[in-house]
C-alpha cells in the first residue's frame, strides 16, 4: 500500500510525501517542521520516520525547512551538483546538510531503499531546477512543480507516469489584469516562470496514455487562478484525448490534501 499526500502547494510552501510501510520520502520541504508533522500525524505518519529527501531547487518555498529537518533528523537529501553548491552557501541550509547530502545527475537514475527516481531538468529562474520521475516499487510519479515552459523531457517523464504532479499555477487573463507589477507578470509569463492552464493542458493532451491514473495540479496562484478554473481547463483537455477515467483533483496551497492510497 502506498500514500500519497501534499502537505502544502503554492508560494506559500511546498511538500509531498509518498510512503509505505517500509520506506518513506518528502519532495521538498518548504513549510515548517511543526505543520508538516502535525498533517502527517493526522494519518498516522510521524515525520522522524521519513527516510529521504528529493530537492526540486533552492526557492525559499521549496527548501525553507530542509536544513532544520536535516540537523534534527539526519536523513539523507538528494540535490544535483549544481543545486548542491547553491544550498552550501543558502542561508536555510548553508553548513546543515554536510554528511547526508548526495548527488545526482539530471537523467541519471538514482536507487535509494528500493525506491528509484530520475530528476530531469526543467527551465525555472533558479540555479538547478528538477522535476522528478519516481518508480516507487510499481507505482510510478512524475512531479513536475516549477517550470517555465514543457520541454520534451517533460513530455516524455510525464508520459510514463501513472500519477502526475503537475503545475497549473495561473489563468493568462486574470494575471494580465491583476494587481502584479508589468516585471513580475513578465517572470511569471516567460520560459523560466511558471506553466499556465492553457500550457498545463496542452501537456496533458500530450502526454496522455492509457496507464495514466491520477493527475493533482499543483502550485496553484492565489491572485492569479482559481481551482475550479485550473480544474475545468484540465478536464477538458483529459476528456479530449479519452482520459475520462483519470482522477483529477486541485491541490490546496495552505493545507494538505487527502491521503491517496494505491495498491
Amino acid at each position: 500500500m502506498i500514500k500519497f499526500i501534499s502537505l502544502s502547494s503554492g508560494s506559500n510552501g511546498n511538500c509531498y510525501y509518498i510512503g509505505s510501510e517500509k520506506v518513506s520520502l518528502l519532495i521538498d520541504l518548504g513549510i515548517g517542521g511543526r505543520t508538516i508533522n502535525r498533517r502527517l500525524n493526522a494519518h498516522d505518519i510521524s515525520l522522524s520516520d521519513v527516510d529521504m529527501v528529493l530537492v526540486t531547487h533552492e526557492h525559499m518555498d521549496h527548501i525553507r525547512y530542509l536544513g532544520g529537518f536535516t540537523e534534527r533528523y539526519h536523513k539523507v537529501v538528494f540535490a544535483t551538483s549544481n543545486l548542491r553548491k547553491v544550498l552550501d552557501r543558502h542561508f536555510c541550509t548553508a553548513g546543515k546538510l554536510n554528511g547526508y547530502i548526495k548527488e545526482t545527475t539530471p537523467g541519471v537514475e538514482t536507487e535509494c531503499m528500493g525506491v528509484k527516481f530520475t530528476p530531469f531538468s526543467v527551465p525555472h529562474d533558479a540555479r538547478d531546477t528538477v522535476g522528478y520521475y519516481i518508480d516507487f516499487f510499481g507505482q510510478t510519479f512524475t512531479f513536475v512543480t516549477d517550470v517555465g515552459k514543457v520541454t520534451d523531457d517533460v513530455v516524455k517523464y510525464c508520459s510514463k507516469a501513472s500519477h502526475l504532479i503537475v503545475e497549473s499555477n495561473y489563468d493568462p487573463g486574470m494575471l494580465v489584469t491583476g494587481p502584479y507589477t508589468p516585471e513580475l507578470k513578465k517572470r511569471i509569463m516567460e520560459e523560466h516562470g511558471h506553466l499556465s492552464n492553457e500550457q498545463t493542458a496542452d501537456l496533458l493532451r500530450r502526454s496522455y496514455h492509457d496507464g495514466l491514473k491520477s493527475v493533482f495540479l499543483c502550485h496553484l496562484s492565489a491572485n492569479n487562478n482559481t481551482p475550479s478554473i485550473a480544474f475545468d481547463s484540465a478536464r477538458s483537455a483529459l476528456n479530449s484525448v479519452g482520459g475520462d477515467e483519470v482522477t483529477l483533483y486541485a491541490l490546496p496551497r495552505r493545507e494538505a490534501s487527502p491521503l491517496f492510497i494505491y495498491d
